[in-house]
């Protein structure tokens, strides 16, 4: 019992250490100027305002929400089109090097991403593609190797049996992975598209690097260039964050046991 109530606590100190960030971001968005330095910062201001939230509204944030939306919203269909053509091909097809060629594909997992940032900076100017949406699109909307390595570890518990049947019918490999392989991997492109979905929404650093205009700004950024200037208005950064996070809260709410079925499917062997 003493073990169970021992359990309980230390469960409960990590999940008030995990929520506090985002209780604090809810408390002084909806704080004046005052308000902030007046009271603790994880007490409400009383009466609570919504003249941030309002604030950022009525500017180019939501040009800016909008900008993320299209960027997850490409990115994750790309990821779900060629990370399962690639994934397939791995896992299923046969050719010379298959093998190798994967596990250095998926190698470069262990190179942090900040390393390759400014190479990839370098080909994007090459290529004229610094400030657009291809060059913010381009290195990820073709297929990670995670992604790749996740499908393609779900393409191998799928017993072969169902691809010969279906070569026995005179199908190729091409109708093979839609009409018979493809409805079977519902849970694992779940999974990819929720891990997407918030890689994407959250991404920060290449947005940074390869944007500079506010026709492909995303909220990460304009969030962080509040802090720009002589001040920091904390009110109207943390109001950002409010927003921004609003729609990863949705997500969570309503496909709870898709991302609970992410954690499993993310220990595939």
């Amino acid at each position: 019992m003493a073990k169970r109530i021992l359990l309980y606590a230390v469960l409960a100190v990590g999940a008030f250490v995990s929520v506090f960030p985002y209780l604090l971001v809810v408390l002084t968005a909806f704080k004046t100027q005052g308000q902030l330095s007046e009271t603790a910062p994880w007490l409400p201001g009383l009466p609570p305002t919504v003249d941030n939230l309002a604030k950022m509204l009525a500017g180019d944030f939501p040009r800016y929400l909008l900008n993320t939306a299209v960027m997850t919203a490409l990115l994750t269909a790309g990821q779900l089109v060629f990370t399962t053509f690639a994934a397939y091909a791995f896992a299923r097809l046969r050719f010379r090097g298959r093998d190798a060629l994967f596990w250095l594909f998926v190698a470069t997992m262990m190179v942090p991403s900040a390393v390759t940032m400014i190479p990839l900076f370098l080909i994007m100017r090459q290529l004229d593609l610094v400030n657009t949406w291809y060059g913010l699109l381009a290195p990820y909307v073709l297929g990670t190797p995670y992604g790749i390595f996740l499908m393609r570890q779900f393409f191998k518990t799928l017993p072969a049996g169902l691809e010969e049947a279906a070569r026995i019918d005179g199908a190729g490999p091409l109708t093979i992975l839609v009409r018979v392989m493809l409805p079977l991997c519902r849970p694992a492109l779940g999974t990819l598209a929720i891990i997407t979905v918030i890689s994407s929404w959250n991404s920060f650093l290449w947005p940074l690097i390869i944007t500079s205009g506010d026709d492909t700004k995303v909220i990460t950024v304009a969030i962080a260039t509040l802090k720009q200037g002589i001040g920091v208005d904390y009110n109207l950064m943390m109001a950002g964050s409010l927003i921004a996070l609003v729609p990863m809260v949705a997500i969570f709410v309503f496909f709870q046991k898709h991302i609970v079925r992410s954690v499993v499917l993310t220990g595939l062997k």
